[in-house]
């Protein structure tokens, strides 16, 4: 494994890890969630936002990085 595509792995999994804290912390920790009225804390709409952001971005970092492992083991 090439050390960039080592570098996106890690990467990757810290920003998706991220997402899937903030997710799990929004629906225990900070109050939950409702269909109608979303979180019901500030640091539930923060963690809310924090996931909106992190969990995307961290699946296209992985999913980059997953590509460019499966071309590094072609080569």
């Amino acid at each position: 494994m090439q050390p960039d595509t080592r570098k996106l792995l890690f990467t990757g999994l810290a920003i998706f890890g991220t997402g899937a804290i903030s997710v799990l912390l929004m629906f225990t920790v900070f109050g939950g969630v409702t269909s109608n009225r979303g979180p019901h804390t500030n640091l539930g709409w923060l963690s809310l936002m924090l996931a909106m952001g992190c969990v995307p971005t961290g699946l296209l970092t992985l999913l980059l990085a997953a590509v460019k492992l499966i071309g590094d083991h072609r080569r």
